[in-house]
């Protein structure tokens, strides 16, 4: 047996391994386009940048689009208890203080009582406001809001360095399973193809 017939499927599981880490570089280098024998190269993302970025933004508008229930979540009733605390100590601050301070007539016949009452009133006005407004500031967003053009301009801001080093950080771990699974399917290929050398000798 020609002992040198080994080097078969490490050389192809180096070819594997190899061809997995120039694809996963192709897709940002070169950044701009090259002449290489007669073919211009370019990366998949720097060349195809403005059509990726219409394109997931053409996702994300379909994504965002029910804006029904955008208004049920903001108008809900729920939220006004939690920021009921607040509002409630906004309006004993400008009763007992900021009224006096402004209006100091008014402000020596109103006791605690009537302070107390006032906010009463006060807090069940605002109660039966806050779904009304809440609805309608969830409507005006949703006709005001160009959230295609926004993703858009938004990915074309990034430049193609930005981008590369954002996803290879977080893609490092699949982006090295990848170049293993190169290595390995080069290798089940060399040792087939070695399997069929010696069957044929």
């Amino acid at each position: 047996m020609n002992y040198w017939l080994i080097l078969i499927p490490l050389f192809s599981a180096f070819t594997g391994w190899l061809a997995i880490k120039i694809a996963l570089k192709l897709l940002f280098r070169p950044l701009e386009p090259r002449k290489l024998m007669g073919l211009v190269i370019q990366g998949v993302m720097p060349k195809y940048k403005y059509q990726i970025a219409v394109k997931l933004g053409q996702i994300a508008a379909t994504e965002f689009s029910n804006f029904g229930g955008l208004e049920q979540r903001i108008s809900d009733p729920a939220n006004m208890e939690k920021i009921k605390p607040l509002i409630e100590t906004h309006i004993d601050d400008f009763l007992r203080n900021k009224l006096k301070e402004q209006m100091p007539m008014i402000g020596m016949f109103i006791g605690d009582k009537t302070i107390d009452t006032l906010k009463v009133i006060f807090m069940k006005e605002i109660e039966a406001l806050f779904p009304q407004v809440m609805q309608q500031f969830a409507g005006n967003l949703s006709s005001d809001l160009d959230i295609e053009q926004m993703v858009v301009s938004k990915i074309i801001a990034v430049s193609p360095e930005k981008m590369e080093s954002l996803l290879y950080k977080s893609l490092a771990k699949e982006f090295q399973t990848a170049s293993h699974l190169g290595a390995l399917i080069g290798l089940l290929a060399g040792l087939i193809q070695l399997a069929i050398i010696l069957l044929t000798i």
